[in-house]
């Protein structure tokens, strides 16, 4: 199974990513391992999609990333 997720913290600011080991990735994010998000903590998931493959949550992530997606985002959890 892999996951995208959404992750958000305090001040309304978010990020998508995919994993296949969502708790763990979770505690790397919050933990300062993450480059991109280790001045954003804490961080809670907010949304999760599940994937049977890696290439179709990539596919996924991709889509979220984009323009729409970053729309979609904002009107529902912002």
């Amino acid at each position: 199974m892999y996951y995208v997720y959404i992750l958000k913290n305090e001040f309304d600011w978010t990020y998508v990513g995919q994993t296949n080991n969502i708790e763990d990735r979770l505690k790397r994010h919050n933990s300062g391992l993450v480059r991109s998000t280790k001045s954003k903590i804490p961080l809670s998931i907010v949304h999760k999609e599940i994937f049977e493959t890696r290439a179709e949550s990539m596919r996924r992530e991709k889509e979220l990333k984009g323009g729409q997606g970053r729309e979609w985002i904002k009107k529902m959890f912002s």
